[in-house]
C-alpha cells in the first residue's frame, strides 16, 4: 500500500501492521479516540497497561502536557533517538483514553527513518507488538494476518523480523531514572 494511503487510513482511524523499530506492531493514531478504541479491543489490552505512542520528535511530548526537567532532557539525549520507551505523568482527563486512569503515558522517539517519516505525516501513533495479548508477537505479516486478519485495515512487510526484544522501559520517579524493563538497549544506572 503506498504511503499516502496508509496517511489517510491511520487519520480516519484505522489500523494497520507495520514494522517499528522493534517489532511488528498495530498502529493507530494517538489523537483519535475511535481507532485507540478499536486497537485496545483488537489487542483484548489488560486495563491498566496503556500502549506505547510512537513520537517523530522530543516536542511532541508538548502535546500530551509533559513537561521535561533539565535531567530528563539530559538522559533523553542519550537514549533517543532509539529503542527506549519512557514513562511520564499524565494526569489530565482529556487523556483518559490513552492513560486508562494510570495517569501516565509511555513514549518512544524510534530511529528508523522510514518510521519516522511515516510518523511525520501521521502524527503520534500507539504501536504495540503486533500479537493478542498472551500471544508472542508476529515476527513475519503472515503470523500478524493469522493473528488479525481482516480486523486490520492494512498490512506492510518488511520480511522476518528478527529483532525480539521489546524496547527498554524507563521513568523518573521523583526526579530519578528507574529501569521498569530492560529490553533492546541496556541501560546500567
Amino acid at each position: 500500500m503506498p504511503s499516502s494511503n496508509i496517511v489517510s487510513v491511520l487519520k480516519r482511524g484505522g489500523l494497520g501492521v507495520i514494522p517499528t523499530d522493534t517489532l511488528y506492531g498495530v498502529v493507530a493514531s494517538a489523537q483519535n479516540k475511535k481507532a485507540v478504541a478499536r486497537l485496545y479491543h483488537l489487542r483484548r489490552k489488560t486495563e491498566g497497561k496503556p500502549f506505547i505512542i510512537l513520537i517523530s520528535s522530543v516536542s511532541e511530548l508538548v502535546d500530551f502536557g509533559v513537561t521535561l526537567s533539565l535531567f530528563e532532557k539530559e538522559i533523553l539525549k542519550k537514549v533517543w533517538p532509539g529503542k527506549v520507551s519512557v514513562v511520564f505523568p499524565c494526569p489530565q482527563k482529556k487523556f483518559s483514553y490513552l492513560h486508562l486512569g494510570t495517569q501516565s503515558l509511555a513514549f518512544r522517539f524510534p530511529r528508523a527513518s522510514k518510521l519516522i517519516s511515516l510518523l511525520k505525516k501521521t502524527g503520534p501513533l500507539l504501536a504495540p507488538s503486533a500479537n493478542p495479548e498472551g500471544k508472542p508477537p508476529a515476527t513475519t505479516i503472515t503470523e500478524a494476518k493469522n493473528y488479525f486478519g481482516s480486523a486490520v485495515d492494512f498490512y506492510v512487510s518488511a520480511g522476518k523480523k528478527r529483532e525480539g526484544k521489546p524496547s527498554t522501559l524507563i521513568s523518573f520517579p521523583e526526579g530519578k531514572l528507574k529501569i521498569l524493563r530492560q529490553g533492546s538497549v541496556y541501560i546500567n544506572i
